[in-house]
């Protein structure tokens, strides 16, 4: 799969100027793609553990960022 795949709109080609836009678009973004994930409360366990790992994921990488330049 790649970016060609996603039909492009303006909300997935505008520029992201904040970690809660991008955590925003990813949260649409999952919802859109899958709804088969969206349980009739609207609540999405898988949606939530994707974004909760791309958080740790980012946190991560933060981390080793901060201990490279501490070096």
């Amino acid at each position: 799969m790649n970016a060609s795949d996603f039909p492009t709109t303006c909300s997935s080609t505008a520029q992201i100027h904040s970690y809660a836009e991008l955590q925003q678009q990813i949260h649409d973004a999952l919802r859109a793609q899958h709804p088969e994930w969206v349980a009739p409360d609207g609540n999405c366990p898988t949606c939530e553990s994707y974004e909760r790992r791309l958080a740790e994921t980012i946190g991560r990488f933060q981390a080793n960022q901060h201990n490279l330049v501490a070096a």
